[in-house]
């Protein structure tokens, strides 16, 4: 149980794969202008990395080390999440297609985040997760949560008007809005947040 928990702890907050990992930036941007997009990015990712995770690992366990194949993870990988990724499309065109527009291109993008990716090769090449099925699956879902927690933050923040365009001098327009400006500031505020999840985690080992 604390083997869990504390991988649950560092995948949400120590090792963000936005915040500290600087992976997935793509859609982040792309969908934090409005809440309700961006929570429907959230439940996106963190559906198809948390199924990713769960076939992944069992098509690395039972099919690519067996055969000796590891050198075809990436080209298996993806076509995985592409095939999850087309699931998450129907499924919004078929319940809601308020959704299905908001999100536009950057749902077919989640096939090339290389968040969702990046999880799916970190289970199936460090030692930790390997023959680890469930454990690969648990972490791919703390990693999509911290991913949707960083967006949901970000859009909170972006919508208090702090960092909208009219607040920051001509240099920084010439580098984008003020979206490119906060994930930086938010990057450093990921740093403290690091720092205060590895406390955490400590104190969780010692108590249990």
């Amino acid at each position: 149980m604390r083997e869990y928990l504390l991988l649950i702890v560092g995948a949400v907050l120590v090792n963000n794969f936005v915040l500290s990992r600087i992976l997935g930036i793509c859609p982040f941007l792309g969908v934090s202008k409005r809440l309700e997009t961006a929570l429907g990015m959230g439940g996106a990712v963190i559906f198809v990395m948390t199924l990713a995770g769960l076939v992944t690992a069992c098509c690395n366990n039972f099919l690519l080390v067996p055969l000796h194949l590891e050198y075809m993870r990436t080209i298996l990988f993806i076509l995985v999440i592409a095939a999850l990724v087309q699931i998450v499309e129907v499924l919004l065109q078929r319940f809601s297609m308020t959704l299905y527009k908001a999100l536009g291109i950057y749902l077919p993008l989640i096939t090339t985040n290389c968040a969702v990716l990046g999880s799916a090769i970190i289970c199936a090449t460090e030692d930790a997760f390997k023959g680890a099925i469930f454990k690969s699956t648990v972490f791919c879902c703390a990693s999509a949560v911290g991913f949707a927690l960083a967006l949901v933050l970000f859009v909170l923040r972006f919508q208090n008007h702090a960092w909208q365009p009219a607040q920051f001098p001509r240099a920084v327009h010439r580098v984008g809005d003020g979206r490119y400006f906060g994930v930086g500031v938010l990057r450093l505020c990921g740093a403290g947040l690091v720092t205060f999840s590895s406390v955490l985690m400590r104190l969780l080992r010692n108590h249990y």
